[in-house]
């Protein structure tokens, strides 16, 4: 059993690997990010949360994963945000893109805890599509958003944009579906989205630890792996120091205020929607773009409850404004970078730096600037 104190000085910021696959790269970031955690809350860092072993003290965990259900989350003793850096959610399907969109029709296939009520929040803040369990409901949805023009198909377990698929016509939707695992369908659901041009990735955010706020926008960057594959290559933040009302103050670009407005109907529609979920770290992706008649589109992708490729960022931000009481916004950018000729950006901090098994070298680093530099 373990001490619920939180207020007991032997409290430590401990890691905990709740996801299937956790490369190597990973591990190290969310290690070095703990120990900078564990720094602004006045706290050590106690290294890997083992859940099989006795804690004398609540830890303050940083979970690679979202924390998924009221029971493991009484387990690990989590009540609130001041207890993780991530979050919490009552059902699995509530951590995946699956919430983003509503069901093909009311009577159509749903998990447990499935709220329509999310749906209808979010309709103006997400694009067109729908969320289906079924095959029968994916092929009507499929049909469906063909008329609008071209989709994607995407996994809702997928991260980085790998596995989704652009469908052009009805052959091209049947063959999709006819590869897809039933099993997995209908477990974890399967969206099916109008597809954009000329598209735009906005991340908006907030994170919240040991008492400092902070949210922000930004923009993801592409890079290419040592496969040759294009995959994330960073995210370049403005953080201000307060909620999501002091980013809006800063006078930003009518492009940026869409996409922050749309996270924020995203997040408020989540807590109020699903009883149980909360979170300390919150990060929305918000696509821009023409949709297949032409017309401009903005929406919400997807969101993320749990520590993320951004994080160095944000808790690099946190830790600027706790150095110093007079900054307001800074600059902070998160970059991965693949082999062994990519070097760091002068003046960025490097996390990790090395092979790793599972996508060769790459290196992770952060930097932060004041928000005057261009």
């Amino acid at each position: 059993m373990i001490n619920a104190d939180r207020s007991n000085p032997r409290r430590v910021v401990m890691t905990y690997a709740n996801r299937a696959r956790e490369p190597e790269h990973e591990r190290r970031v969310h290690a070095a990010l703990a120990e900078r955690l564990a720094g602004l809350l006045g706290l050590n860092y106690g290294g890997e949360y083992e859940p099989t072993r006795r804690h004398e003290t609540q830890p303050y965990l940083v979970p690679s994963g979202t924390v998924t259900g009221q029971r493991e989350a009484q387990e690990l003793g989590l009540a609130a945000e001041d207890d993780l850096f991530g979050g919490v959610v009552p059902h699995a399907f509530v951590e995946t893109k699956a919430i983003t969109h509503p069901l093909v029709r009311p009577e159509a296939a749903a998990p447990l805890g499935w709220s329509r009520e999310f749906g209808a929040r979010v309709t103006d803040s997400v694009l067109s599509g729908y969320s289906v369990f079924s095959l029968e409901d994916a092929h009507d949805a499929g049909r469906r958003l063909l008329h609008e023009g071209a989709l994607r198909i995407k996994p809702v377990r997928a991260t980085g944009g790998r596995g989704q698929q652009r469908i052009d016509d009805l052959e091209a939707l049947e063959k999709a579906l006819a590869a897809l695992d039933e099993r997995e369908l209908t477990e974890f659901g399967l969206v099916l989205e109008g597809h954009l041009e000329q598209v735009t990735t906005f991340s908006v955010g907030q994170v919240r630890v040991g008492g400092q706020l902070a949210s922000y926008y930004g923009t993801q960057r592409l890079t290419v792996d040592n496969g040759g594959e294009e995959v994330y290559g960073g995210s370049d933040l403005v953080v201000v120091r307060g909620d999501f009302d002091a980013l809006l103050a800063l006078g930003l670009a009518e492009a940026t205020r869409l996409a922050v407005r749309q996270a924020q109907v995203y997040d408020a529609a989540a807590a109020a929607c699903y009883r149980g979920f909360f979170a300390s770290r919150r990060n929305y992706d918000i696509a821009q773009g023409v949709d297949g008649r032409g017309q401009p589109r903005s929406g919400v992708l997807e969101q993320s409850w749990r520590i993320g490729g951004a994080s160095s960022a944000e808790v690099a931000a946190l830790q600027r404004f706790c150095e110093d009481d007079a900054v307001a916004v800074v600059r902070a950018s998160s970059v991965e970078l693949y082999g062994e000729r990519q070097a760091p950006p002068e003046g960025a901090t490097v996390l990790f730096r090395g092979n790793d098994a599972e996508v060769g070298f790459i290196t992770k680093c952060v930097k932060v600037e004041d928000y005057g530099n261009p």
